[in-house]
């Protein structure tokens, strides 16, 4: 599909934003997706476009994270793997879904979103005791990998939440290994969008170098000074692209009532 310079300034713009709120609390999809839906891209193919640019901008992190010894590959193997035949799985089952009930449903699931975020309690910055041990974590990764793969935005929140409060991890350590299991649900969603021919490789590739951008500062700002201070802007800026989504008379939402 062709768009204007505006649109695709737009959406440039929105991904480096996305990018850098990704790297340090997760969310960024709350962002991008209605974006995407917001200038005309059909449900399905602004899912499998975000998964293209969240992918590399994802990927772009993990090596940050890497590079700065906050990653543990050999604990998280596991639950990364449970996450990406999760993600294979919601995204094979979204693609068989009516593209109306998309349409419908993404403000209603980015409300809830937003109220999580504003409503979710604050994270400790130090270790803890972990209430779950390598396989119930895996269980809950694989879990919000299906959510990720037939969805996505908030993702990178339940998995910091999740390595917070079930991990016993400390909130920078738990953001670090967070990009590394979303990076492995990107993947598997991506390749099953692929296969599904749902991908709009040269917007999701223009918006990636923007969101790679955006995901080098969030880690950077997140290695730095944490990952506080990022969810009341998402709540805003989510809220507000939702607005924007059921201003559509034409949005089958409306029909329910």
């Amino acid at each position: 599909m062709e768009l204007s310079f505006e649109a695709l300034s737009f959406l440039i713009a929105i991904a480096f934003a996305a990018g850098t709120i990704d790297a340090l609390a997760g969310g960024g999809g709350l962002l991008t997706i209605p974006a995407l839906l917001t200038v005309g891209v059909p449900p399905i193919a602004a899912l499998a476009t975000n998964k293209l640019q969240a992918m590399i901008g994802t990927g772009s992190a993990v090596l940050a994270y890497f590079r700065a010894g906050r990653i543990d590959l050999r604990t998280f193997a596991m639950p990364a793997a449970g996450a990406f035949a999760g993600a294979v799985l919601g995204a094979t089952t979204v693609q068989h879904v009516d593209p109306g009930f998309l349409t419908a449903v993404v403000p209603l699931l980015l409300i809830a979103m937003g109220f999580y975020f504003l409503l979710a309690p604050p994270m400790s910055e130090v270790d803890r005791h972990a209430r779950l041990g390598r396989w119930g974590l895996t269980a809950v990764c694989a879990g919000i990998g299906f959510y990720d793969g037939f969805f996505g935005p908030g993702t990178g929140s339940f998995l910091t939440t999740a390595l917070v409060a079930l991990g016993g991890l400390g909130l920078v350590r738990a953001i670090a290994n967070t990009k590394f299991i979303n990076l492995a649900t990107n993947v598997a969603g991506l390749a099953a969008m692929v296969a599904g021919g749902k991908v709009l490789w040269l917007l999701g590739l223009s918006m990636a170098a923007a969101n790679v951008a955006g995901n080098q500062l969030g880690a950077w700002l997140a290695i730095r000074f944490g990952g506080r201070g990022v969810r009341p802007l998402l709540v805003v800026m989510s809220f507000a692209l939702t607005i924007k989504l059921l201003s559509d008379p034409a949005n089958p939402l409306w029909r329910l009532f």
